[in-house]
């Protein structure tokens, strides 16, 4: 892996897959860690993948990868295949998760919104584009729980007014976009004397909000979205650069690390 930069889980097998800046952008690993496929060849195809930003797995078994270079969403099955390119006037798509239904969640940093696609990936159809929530301060990370729908994501407000990197905050929407909770950085650092620097973020098995901080080189549970904030790390020690995260149907946690291109699976 060459500076990766996101993970995703299918949960009927077990498989991951990671993006990163090798030659093909995407890596298919085996739930041991072996390599099973490659494929997103860097070029300027419509199939080709420039610069991966993120990826999900969609429940029927498509990989839908956030491609910032060609501000584009691309989705491919698991053999490599391209079924669909989805550009709709992004700036900057970067974040992307699946629902339990299918559909597919976009945060677009460049625009400051997220966007929800609806799609026939076997058909390589694009049913509706729309965005579904706006002026967001350079949203990011994002995640999406399985089982309520509610939708977590990592904005940058201070890049987001030009200003050097150095605060984080998370933001929880209902599955209808409306605000259950937020935490920040300076919020976190008055009441647990920590400040979070987050480039990652998940939905644990219970719904509590995880994420990854590069800050702390650590692995952070922030609670429920009712109860923010929280602080309980979760990973203290063994991570370089955490950069992503997402957790298996057994409850174990993946983290990709950026550090030293690896993968790290932790066990519930």
């Amino acid at each position: 892996l060459l500076n990766p930069s996101g993970v995703a889980v299918c949960p009927a097998t077990g498989r991951l897959a990671v993006a990163h800046d090798g030659e093909q952008r995407i890596h298919v690993l085996a739930p041991g860690g072996q390599c099973l496929r490659r494929f997103g060849r860097r070029g300027d195809a419509g199939c080709d993948v420039r610069y991966p930003l993120d990826v999900t797995v969609t429940p029927d078994g498509h990989l839908v990868v956030t491609d910032g270079g060609d501000r584009a969403v691309k989705a491919f099955d698991f053999e490599g295949r391209g079924v669909l390119a989805v550009r709709e006037g992004f700036c900057l798509p970067w974040g992307v998760d699946a629902t339990a239904e299918g559909e597919v969640l976009v945060s677009d940093a460049g625009a400051g919104a997220l966007y929800r696609l609806a799609a026939d990936f076997r058909r390589g159809e694009l049913r509706r584009c729309r965005a579904v929530r706006a002026r967001l301060a350079s949203p990011r990370a994002l995640a999406v729980c399985r089982s309520s729908g509610a939708v977590a994501v990592v904005e940058h407000p201070e890049e987001a007014q030009g200003l050097p990197r150095g605060s984080t905050r998370v933001k929880v929407f209902s599955a209808q976009m409306e605000l259950l909770g937020q935490v920040d950085s300076f919020g976190l650092s008055l009441a647990f004397h920590a400040r979070v620097l987050a480039t990652a973020v998940a939905f644990d098995g219970e719904g509590r909000v995880v994420v990854a901080d590069v800050g702390r080189r650590a692995v952070v549970c922030l609670g429920r979205p009712e109860e923010f904030p929280a602080f309980d790390p979760l990973v203290s020690h063994g991570l370089s650069y955490p950069v992503g995260l997402t957790y298996t149907a057994d409850g174990s946690l993946v983290v990709l690390d950026g550090g030293d291109h690896s993968v790290k699976i932790y066990s519930s």
